[in-house]
């Protein structure tokens, strides 16, 4: 039983290496951790265009706000 359960944490481990690097060759930026939540996420049933639109809107509003604190230093 533990041996499966090892085998399948392997498993897991492996594909989320493969997606990781997947997610770097296309310069997505996301970390091992955001790659996960994604994933967790589309598992779960969300549409992968919508969060990658959500991910693009929040960066772009990261951006602004980073822009406009620099802008008033």
């Amino acid at each position: 039983m533990a041996s499966a359960a090892n085998a399948n944490m392997n498993a897991v481990r492996e594909t989320m290496d493969v997606l990781l690097e997947i997610s770097r060759l296309l310069n997505t930026g996301l970390d091992m951790e955001s790659l996960s939540i994604c994933v967790r996420l589309c598992e779960q049933g969300i549409n992968p265009e919508a969060l990658s639109s959500v991910i693009k809107e929040l960066r772009k509003a990261s951006d602004s706000l980073k822009a406009s604190e620099n802008s008033t230093n």
